[in-house]
């Protein structure tokens, strides 16, 4: 399946971001499913910072600096919003500080396990099996619930 051109939610003309975050919702329908996710996604950004700072210092903030030229590809809001929020969490695995690689290690296999469990709930894969670019989509559809329920358009 092309995901760009032929989701079901998403006309082929709709934007970018749009056809993402359709497909990415194709898979995510189930409530629960999609509450795990809303707890998961974040934690798991959070760990996998933490596990790279655990790595090397600096190696976070070069994959926040790829990921943000990602989101700046799809939208100025998208890029703004997944900007602040790598601040946050950049600040939260400082805070980490000599823990950093065993808490960062425990919430990344606790925050996947509840992921596969949402999705055995769900029925289907998880979409990053599809397109590594949905790791990077993951968080913009927890972002795309919360603009929704707070009115802003991106």
């Amino acid at each position: 399946m092309n995901v760009m051109t032929e989701s079901a939610s998403a006309p082929a003309t709709a934007r970018k971001l749009d056809r993402l975050l359709a497909h990415y919702g194709e898979s995510h329908q189930n409530p629960r499913n999609e509450h795990i996710h809303f707890v998961a996604i974040p934690l798991i950004m959070l760990s996998l910072l933490g596990l790279m700072t655990a790595v090397h210092p600096w190696l976070p903030y070069a994959f926040v600096a790829v990921s943000v030229v990602y989101y700046a590809r799809l939208s100025l809001q998208v890029l703004l919003a997944m900007a602040v929020i790598s601040v946050v969490a950049l600040a939260l695995v400082r805070v980490m500080d000599t823990l950093v690689l065993p808490l960062s290690a425990a919430i990344f296999i606790a925050a996947w396990i509840a992921q596969f469990v949402g999705h055995k709930i769900e029925g289907k894969k998880p979409s990053f099996f599809e397109d590594i670019q949905y790791l990077w989509v993951g968080p913009l559809f927890v972002l795309s619930k919360l603009f929704g329920k707070l009115g802003i358009r991106w």
